[in-house]
């Protein structure tokens, strides 16, 4: 199957990133390199680095950025990873940095990957990196009912995640939990029939939930973007897209902290606890999709782009 995904805002992202042709660009979310052959296309003596941890993204990227021009270094890893990884290229400062949060269509349409309840017969995967042992199966059947609730209720933000969790722990004990199919008929049957007749696919919050447990997806962000602003150049820029409340509000309290890290208490007539600033938001309110590009591209929907430039 056809590596196939289509960048979100990526004409946002290519004006906020301020690209220079003799600089240096992360992408950390490569995907099928949308975003990064638009980068690509803009360097002159630059360089464009692109991680992903998905075999198939790789191979898909590669091929693409190959038809563009040849200076760009392709890694197999977990963004989580990219300041140790560019060290081993002997990089430590960027000129930009882009992280686009969304799963890639590719993923969500390949069936095996077991990343869409919209396919009743896939298996219950959903690792971005399939070397990772970790499965959605392995959640679904040995997770506390606890467990269950906590990270379908603060993930997914589900408001029938303890009635859901309660069910899933009922049927594993009955049969283990395998296929999507399985998984789907669980949620549906925890959820009253006339909630289901509005909102979308009564699953889709419990999968959004697995997925960011299973892939760590918040954690690692919550751990890594402050390492990433602090190897941007002065001057430089991190973009980052999100695609729910929960990271979006990770990104945006990670960068106001970074404009403004002091901790005295406001009627201290100077600052004493000499945290200084290293740099400032870009924006103030996140950038949306415009109605075309939504039209186009339904899964652009919830896209929000915020921008850090360091001083």
């Amino acid at each position: 199957m056809e590596f196939k995904h289509i960048s979100v805002l990526l004409q946002e992202c290519i004006d906020n990133l301020n690209i220079k042709p003799d600089g240096i660009y992360v992408d950390g979310t490569l995907g099928g390199a949308g975003h990064s052959g638009e980068i690509l296309k803009r360097l002159d003596s630059g360089r464009l680095i692109g991680i992903d941890q998905d075999a198939d993204a790789i191979a898909a990227a590669t091929k693409r950025l190959e038809q563009i021009g040849g200076n760009f270094t392709v890694i197999r890893s977990n963004y989580a990873q990219m300041v140790p990884e560019l060290d081993q290229i002997g990089i430590n400062e960027v000129d930009g940095i882009l992280l686009d949060l969304g799963v890639s269509s590719f993923q969500l349409d390949t069936p095996q990957r077991g990343f869409t309840y919209r396919e009743e017969d896939a298996p219950l995967d959903m690792r971005m990196d399939q070397r990772q042992t970790l499965t959605a199966k392995d959640i679904v059947n040995t997770y506390s009912e606890s467990e269950l609730y906590r990270i379908i209720r603060d993930y997914g933000e589900d408001r029938f995640a303890k009635n859901i969790a309660k069910h899933i722990v009922q049927a594993r004990a009955v049969q283990e939990i395998t296929t999507t199919g399985q998984l789907n008929e669980i949620i549906k049957a925890s959820i009253p029939q006339k909630v289901q007749k509005t909102g979308g696919h009564p699953a889709k919050r419990t999968y959004q939930a697995i997925r960011i447990e299973c892939n760590h997806e918040l954690d690692v962000l919550r751990d890594h973007l402050e390492e990433m602003i602090g190897i941007l150049k002065p001057g430089g820029r991190l973009c980052v897209i999100t695609f729910h409340s929960l990271e979006d509000r990770i990104v945006k309290t990670i960068f106001k902290k970074n404009e403004n890290p002091c901790t005295c208490p406001p009627d201290f007539p100077v600052c004493v606890c000499g945290k200084t600033s290293k740099g400032k938001v870009l924006t103030r309110k996140p950038i949306l999709p415009t109605e075309e590009e939504m039209d186009l591209n339904p899964r652009s929907k919830s896209a929000k782009l915020r921008v850090f430039e360091r001083r």
